[in-house]
Parts: structure tokens; sequence; C-alpha cells
């Protein structure tokens, strides 16, 4: 069986996570890195062979290379997207897709003429504790669920933080999304939204969403990117189902694996800890993408469009933001 040949683009971070997630993908190689920093790039290569290059067009126009995989910031993305699927490739993009509406249906169109896929980093999909409440929907087991709770914690705005980013935009787009689409995939499209922030000279730093359902239940989605430069990044959710809860947490130290908890608080009886295999979710989507570019899995999981609906609730929050009133959503 051939290998599925990557073109990578972005030697930063999350190019470094995806580098080395392929590197345990059976089937996979990442072929190419490009970057503007060559000797970066050169890290990420060295182990997988890859040849490196200050030229995006050396690995979207290359004939071998089957599929392109976009790390580069989110504004950079529409451009290097549409053109390798015009090249023909199949492409896995990291989230945000875009920071524009527009833009992104520009992307999605252009994967559907060209008849190949598009893929978007849609981590909360393929985080263990996260399917494991999609499963509770699925069967009823508890009942209905009634409300989500999420929180997306960093310091990422304050400058010298360790996880600070220049090029990232405030918490509706860089941290909100993964939480909209949670939100999405377990309860539907919301009919309202309404949202509060705490401004900064730069903008919103703190934002809270309430997405209101007309059936009486709601999500609560809230993101930072103004905490302290000592407090570790965490992410977690609550999800309270008519006879149980489930609350997980994750939280990020400088070095190794995130810390998690994840438990079931029924009506009655104990709280219990679902033994979930620990797994990286990156591994995961990648290893759902190749298998995509295959043909043995069903790429609606990670579809543009799921990514879409989550953008739009994006601006949404813009809106509501920036107006002060709640919005109505089709």
């Amino acid at each position: 069986m051939q290998p599925i040949r990557i073109g990578l683009l972005g030697a930063g971070a999350m190019g470094a996570e995806h580098a080395y997630c392929y590197g345990l993908i059976d089937g996979a190689e990442v072929a190419g890195v490009f970057s503007r920093d060559l000797a970066r790039a050169g890290r990420l290569a060295s182990e997988s062979g890859a040849r490196t290059t200050a030229d995006v067009s050396t690995l979207i126009d290359d004939p071998a290379i089957d599929a392109i995989d976009v790390c580069v910031p989110s504004a950079a993305h529409a451009a290097v997207v549409v053109r390798a699927l015009e090249r023909g490739k199949h492409v896995f993009c990291e989230t945000p897709l875009t920071l524009d509406p527009a833009e992104g249906r520009r992307m999605r169109d252009a994967a559907r003429r060209a008849g190949r896929l598009l893929q978007v980093g849609l981590l909360i999909r393929s985080i263990g504790g996260c399917g494991l409440v999609r499963r509770v929907v699925e069967t009823g087991e508890h009942g209905r669920l009634l409300s989500l709770t999420t929180h997306r914690l960093g310091s990422y705005l304050r400058a010298g933080a360790p996880d600070h980013k220049d090029h990232y935009s405030d918490p509706s787009t860089e941290l909100m999304t993964f939480d909209f689409d949670f939100a999405g995939w377990l309860m539907g499209p919301p009919r309202r939204l309404v949202a509060s922030a705490v401004s900064t000279p730069q903008g919103f730093g703190e934002i809270s969403a309430l997405l209101d359902y007309d059936d009486g239940r709601s999500a609560t989605v809230l993101a930072s990117g103004l905490m302290p430069g000592t407090y570790p990044f965490r992410v977690g959710f609550r999800a309270l189902f008519e006879t149980a809860l489930i609350e997980s947490e994750a939280v990020f130290s400088e070095a190794g694996p995130p810390s998690v908890s994840l438990d079931v608080y029924p009506q009655t009886g104990k709280p219990r800890r679902p033994d979930v295999p620990a797994t990286n979710p990156y591994q995961v989507e990648l290893e759902r993408f190749v298998a995509c570019v295959r043909g043995t899995a069903d790429p609606a999981l990670l579809d543009v469009d799921n990514a879409l609906a989550a953008l739009e609730l994006s601006i949404a929050t813009q809106t509501s933001l920036s107006e002060r009133r709640p919005v109505e959503l089709g």
C-alpha cells in the first residue's frame, strides 16, 4: 500500500504536532514541509526525510503530493486551501478555518468543485470524553441533554505570557469556535445568541455567549485570553442531562500531556469515572483524515460545513457584542 504523501504548511507548534502525529500513522508520510523559516522546517522534516521549502507552491504544485495539511496562521488559510484544492489535493485545515465566513464558503465551494476533501481540525470531536457525551446523547441513557456549559481559559492576549500569540484574533474565533462546534454536535443549531465581554484596549479579551434553543435548552460558552501568565491553560465542560451530569476538565502544564478529569454524576448512586482510553486527539483526527483520503472512513464528521456552522456563531458573537443585542439565528 502506497503511503498518503502529505505536504505540511507551517512549522510552528501546530505544524510540529501534526508532523509528530503523522509519524505515528501507518500509511502516512510527510513528504515536504513549508515554512518561511527553513531552519524550523528542517527540524520537523529531519525525522521523516521530507524536503523543506520556503515557497508554498513547491508543495501545492507537486503531483507526487496527495494532500496538503494547513497549519499556517488563520488569516492565510483561504488562499492556500483554495489553491491546493484547485491543484487536485485533499486538504486538512486547522481551526479556525478562517476569520471570514465568505472566505469559508469559497473554500468549501472549491472543494466541492474539485471533488476533493476539505477536512477541518474540529478537535473536540476527537477527544474521548467529548465523544462519550455524544454517545450518551445518541443513546438517551441519561435522558435529554438539558444544558451544556464550557470554558476555555488562557493568557494568549497578555504580552509575555507563555501562550502569547501576536497573530491570534479575539477569543470568539481563536477559542470559542471549538466549543460552538461541540454545542452544535450535541444540540444542533441554536435559535439565538447573546454575548457579553470584558474589553481591553486591544479589543474583547474574555467573552461569554449564551446559546438559546426554542425548546428550553441552552448552552453557555466562556473563553478568555486574559488569565494571568502563571495560570495554566485549561478547558472543560459540564453536560447536564435529565438524570445525570457529565463533567470534564483538562489542565495543561508547560511540559507533558494535560491532566484530565472526567466524571459522571448520576441522580442516584455514586459518581463514577468512566474508562475512556487516553488518546492524542490530534493523532485521532489525522488518522481519520488519512482514512478518508483512502475512502475507508466517513468524511462527514470533520467536514468543512461543520466548521462553517461554528464560525457563524463566532461572527454572531461579535455582532452581539458590537451592537449590544441578541442575534437571531437562521
